[in-house]
């Protein structure tokens, strides 16, 4: 692999990691009574997505639709199969409760998510209808077409499920 596709790799996660860590800080500056403050983080956030995603097509990482389910399959697939499961013996291991609570709930939805790419996969080209997700605000649960009573996961109150459009 060469020097500039590593380089570009490395930029992609890290103008990604910061436009998740600046929306957390939105948030928190929000809660904290700072507006202006959080108007800028979620600006910058908004300008560090746009980076990642000039990364992303600058090293060729974005497929058909086809190409981009697979991936996300793969990718999700790695993370409940592999990488997780580890994480979660390591957190337990140093007796890192809340750690393990993170990655025992992110385990157990990246299992939902290759579910779901898969099942969008294998109607690719078909009717898949057309309808909003829900997603879980505590362990991140994703569902289709209305959110359950109470997440199988965590427990939270499906009142409280964002509306992805």
């Amino acid at each position: 692999m060469s020097k500039a596709i590593e380089d570009l790799k490395a930029a992609f996660a890290g103008e990604s990691q910061a436009n998740r860590k600046y929306l957390a800080y939105a948030k928190k500056a929000d809660q904290e009574g700072h507006p202006q403050v959080a108007r800028m983080f979620r600006a910058a956030a908004a300008a560090e997505t746009v980076h990642a995603h000039a990364h992303l097509r600058a090293m060729d990482g974005v497929g058909d639709t086809a190409a981009n389910l697979q991936d996300a399959i793969a990718g999700e697939t790695h993370e409940f199969t592999n990488m997780y499961p580890e994480m979660i013996e390591h957190a337990k291991a140093e007796g890192h409760a809340s750690a393990q609570r993170s990655f025992e709930f992110a385990n157990a939805v990246e299992k939902v998510h290759a579910d779901l790419y898969q099942g969008l996969f294998a109607s690719l080209g078909g009717d898949q209808g057309e309808f909003p997700y829900f997603v879980c605000p505590v362990c991140g649960y994703t569902v289709g077409e209305g959110a359950p009573d109470v997440c199988p996961i965590c427990g939270t109150a499906g009142k409280m499920f964002e509306q992805i459009d």
